[in-house]
């Protein structure tokens, strides 16, 4: 056993754990998934392309990894117009793509950050933060045409087949960035970068998904110069806030070249299309009840921005604002307890995780939360409860099973801890929670 895991295990023993402690175990998660490379041929151009995945391993990446993600964004607003809305504008996207086959879903996410983004198997998630700043239907159709030309151009089983999935981090809700001896900790400001699930794109890839993009908005009767208008924004926005953006940039490289390239496109190729409406009273009527909230979107956005930075008090206060504004928003009540939890105020935290709990009971990081809170609380058996729940409503997080082993040694049932440390050592061998781990499976003689 290291010396770390060892002073950690006498300040488990002796139920003292530490706010660094409890940071650390939050963040502590990783999965990975192997991906096979291969020769494949791409469905858009009919060339042979390098891929990471089959359309199998695709489909089964969507399914097992995109739940994940989605909660870390903390899961879909609970709007059924809303999504309903968005899934009806995909739909017509994608069957009038080049893979209308594939298993395409859409969702708004509770997420305050400016971003969309797919999975292999078109597994779609758009953020609120952005749908707030799109102005029509044809903005919407641009994004999510955008996000359907990875799917099609099979972008994401080129780049993600092994770098996205191989060492892939399934954090969920992290805390604010700590360099503890433990190592760095999965921080709320990651959350506004991109997820390690997701594909970084380069250049290339989003010159092509852009120009499939507008190629199947159009079919759907769109003008092209939705996508121009979509990028005129994102430019505008970057220009006026950069770092509210840097997830999105992150993942997908933006310039003004792009907007120059839809705008020549939209003027020439597709310029009978200009004619075409826009359908931006059918998108405001769709998203007013998220329009309402904008400002408290806004207020969460500067508050995770806040965060990340480690301005506590800062982003304390713009969460105060959005709570102010909309008492019953599950992620301005969430995001409150987290950047609580960070400062050490754990009381104080758990009320508005328990409020966040009671707002959107079917969604998971709540309950992940409240089990750290009560591991820092010394109520490793409260923590356990909260942590199975977690599990039962998104199994497949390692993090999670590592922390119920953490939480069941709390509460002196280490046959339990036992059991969990080793299906945690199954999912992955690197890492401090890995080393813990074994340290302790050594410690009472199940490993040698």
């Amino acid at each position: 056993m290291n010396h770390h895991a060892d002073a950690f295990a006498a300040r488990l023993r002796s139920n003292r754990l530490s706010r660094r402690d409890a940071l650390w175990l939050f963040g502590a998660s990783t999965a990975a998934v192997a991906g096979l490379q291969g020769c494949a041929t791409s469905p858009v151009t009919g060339k042979s392309i390098l891929v990471g995945l089959s359309e199998e391993q695709e489909r089964a990446i969507d399914a097992q990894q995109a739940p994940h993600q989605f909660s870390a964004d903390l899961g879909p607003v609970q709007d059924a117009g809303l999504n309903e809305y968005v899934a009806d504008v995909g739909r017509q996207l994608h069957q009038n793509s080049h893979r209308p086959q594939m298993p395409y879903s859409y969702r708004v996410l509770n997420a305050n950050y400016v971003n969309a983004y797919t999975f292999p198997a078109g597994a779609v998630g758009v953020t609120r933060g952005i749908m707030t700043e799109l102005d029509d239907e044809a903005q919407l159709a641009a994004l999510l045409g955008h996000e359907l030309g990875h799917v099609n151009a099979r972008h994401s089983a080129q780049r993600q087949g092994q770098a996205m999935v191989a060492q892939a981090v399934v954090a969920g809700i992290g805390v604010a960035a700590s360099n503890s001896q433990w190592g760095a900790l999965a921080g709320l400001g990651s959350q506004i970068g991109a997820s390690a699930l997701l594909a970084s794109y380069s250049r290339d890839n989003e010159r092509e998904a852009d120009a499939l993009g507008q190629e199947y908005m159009v079919r759907c009767g769109y003008p092209a110069s939705g996508m121009t208008a979509l990028h005129q924004m994102l430019v505008e926005q970057e220009k006026e806030q950069p770092s509210l953006l840097a997830t999105m940039f992150s993942s997908h490289p933006m310039s003004t070249e792009r907007r120059d390239t839809a705008k020549r496109l939209a003027e020439t190729r597709y310029a009978t299309s200009l004619k075409a409406p826009a359908q931006r009273e059918r998108y405001m009527d769709h998203t007013a009840g998220l329009r309402r909230i904008k400002p408290t979107i806004d207020a969460c956005k500067n508050g995770e921005t806040a965060m990340a930075r480690k301005a506590y008090q800062e982003a304390q206060n713009q969460f105060a604002t959005a709570i102010k504004r909309t008492p019953q928003d599950y992620a301005a009540n969430l995001r409150m307890a987290q950047c609580l939890q960070a400062q050490g105020h754990t009381k104080e935290a758990q009320r508005y995780v328990e409020t966040a709990k009671t707002i959107y009971p079917q969604e998971a990081q709540a309950r992940k939360l409240s089990g750290v809170l009560a591991l820092s609380a010394k109520d490793p058996a409260r923590a356990y409860a909260e942590l199975d729940a977690f599990d039962r409503m998104l199994p497949g997080d390692p993090g999670v099973t590592f922390l119920k082993g953490i939480s069941a040694e709390g509460m002196g049932d280490r046959l339990r801890a036992a059991q969990h440390y080793n299906a945690y050592l199954r999912a992955t061998r690197s890492g401090e929670a890995a080393q813990y781990s074994a340290s302790r499976l050594k410690a009472w003689g199940y490993l040698k």
